[in-house]
């Protein structure tokens, strides 16, 4: 399965704030979507691109095999939704509500299979993020460019998700910080420049344009140290500073902030 250089994948599309940004620098996208109400914003906010075959929505979960599976919408934050009920139980602790729904769902593999291989895959669905990334385990295709939102919480699942990408000849690394993307200029594909300031939850730019030099598996596996470390004491886990946080907002300004970090990998 030979690479499409014009194609991104963007899993997890959420409102679409990614999308705007490869549709601009002139990709084709494939995004994917499960919730009803999300789906519903997509197909307005880009009624025109899948009308001329720019964009396409599939509105489905990955899962680990195509038929359905349990969606929770969160109540408070959209971008919390997810299939894993370790993450819902992780935001209820945090003081949000989930509907549970029932969806369909696919496998990346199908997705691939349909659409090519893309330039770029971009993923961020919480809680499946590495189920996306094993399925190219059972395909040729590989990505130039992929990234993911890495675990924070286990030092072992970290290390194997680092083994994962480094098995499927991914040898080249950037640790993104999420909340750092503002505006930029950047080349599209046809080599021309643009300007585009990113909106909140975006996963921001990929390839070279992330900021920052290339590092190898084990550079990358250290800048997570003081992440975790950092996550460890004041991070969203910490569910009594937390609901301290919530009640005294006042104590945000000396408490330090701990950001959720995304995985750049190349595969060259």
């Amino acid at each position: 399965m030979e690479e499409r250089t014009d194609v991104v994948f963007d899993v997890g599309a959420h409102k679409g704030e990614d999308s705007a940004f490869y549709l601009k620098l002139g990709y084709r996208v494939v995004a994917v979507e499960p919730s009803p109400a999300l789906v519903k914003h997509l197909k307005q906010r880009f009624k025109a691109q899948i009308a001329d075959g720019t964009y396409t929505l599939i509105d489905k979960a990955i899962g680990n095999a195509d038929g359905e599976i349990s969606f929770f919408v969160n109540t408070a934050v959209s971008v919390w939704g997810t299939t894993d009920p370790r993450w819902v139980l992780r935001n209820e602790r945090l003081g949000t509500d989930s509907e549970e729904i029932t969806v369909p769902c696919v496998r990346l593999t199908e997705i691939l299979k349909t659409y090519g291989c893309p330039h770029y895959l971009k993923i961020d669905v919480e809680g499946a993020d590495m189920l996306c990334v094993r399925d190219l385990g059972s395909v040729t295709c590989r990505p130039k460019y992929i990234s993911l939102e890495s675990t924070k919480t286990s030092w072992s699942d970290l290390l194997a998700e680092f083994e994962t990408l480094s098995n499927l000849g991914y040898t080249r690394f950037k640790v993104v910080d999420q909340t750092r993307h503002g505006t930029g200029t950047f080349k599209t594909r046809l080599n021309q420049s643009l300007t585009h300031t990113f909106e909140e939850h975006s996963s921001g730019p990929f390839g070279d344009d992330v900021p920052g030099p290339w590092l190898s598996k084990r550079r990358a596996i250290l800048r997570y140290i003081p992440i975790f470390l950092l996550y460890k004491t004041v991070g969203d886990d910490n569910i009594w500073l937390q609901r301290l946080l919530q009640r005294f907002p006042v104590l945000r300004r000396v408490v330090p902030a701990a950001h959720w970090y995304d995985t750049h990998a190349m595969c060259v």
